[in-house]
C-alpha cells in the first residue's frame, strides 16, 4: 500500500472559541475561522526554519538563550503569522489586514486565548487529516 494514502493536506480551518469555550460567532452569525498551513506544508516548514535561525543568531552574538516574555511572545506571533493563510471576513483589528493583523491579533494579550488555540491546534497533524472519502 502507498503510504501516501495517509498524507495530509497543506491546510486547515480552525473554528475559534473564547476564552468561555464558546464558539466565536462574528455579527455576520457566522463562525470566526482561521485557515492555517499544517506541519505538512512548505510553508509551516519555512516559517519552523525562521524561528531557528533567529535562536541560532541569538546564541552566535549573545552566547545564550535566555529572553524576556515580551521577545518570546513577539517570537510566537511572527510564526503564527508566518503559518496563517487568513482570517475569516469577520475577524477584524484596528482596520488591519493580512500579516499586520495577523501580528497583532496574536500579539495582543488580552486575546491571548486565540493565539494559544491556534498554536494548539497548528501543531496538531489530525487538524490537517484529509477527509475520509469512504463516509
Amino acid at each position: 500500500m502507498d503510504v501516501r494514502k495517509f498524507a495530509v493536506e497543506e491546510t486547515g480551518v480552525l473554528e475559534l472559541r473564547g476564552a468561555n469555550d464558546e464558539p466565536l460567532i462574528g455579527e455576520d452569525g457566522k463562525p470566526m475561522t482561521i485557515t492555517g498551513f499544517g506541519p505538512g506544508s512548505k510553508t509551516y516548514a519555512q516559517a519552523q526554519a525562521e524561528n531557528q535561525n533567529r535562536m541560532i543568531d541569538k546564541l552566535k552574538r549573545k552566547g545564550k538563550t535566555e529572553q524576556s516574555a515580551a521577545d518570546k511572545a513577539r517570537e510566537l506571533a511572527e510564526f503564527l503569522a508566518a503559518c496563517t493563510k487568513e482570517f475569516s471576513a469577520n475577524i477584524e483589528y484596528d482596520g488591519l489586514q493580512g500579516e499586520a493583523l495577523f501580528k497583532a491579533v496574536y500579539s495582543d494579550a488580552s486575546i491571548g486565548f486565540i493565539a494559544e488555540q491556534f498554536a494548539k491546534w497548528l501543531n496538531d497533524w489530525s487538524s490537517f487529516r484529509t477527509a475520509s472519502t469512504t463516509s
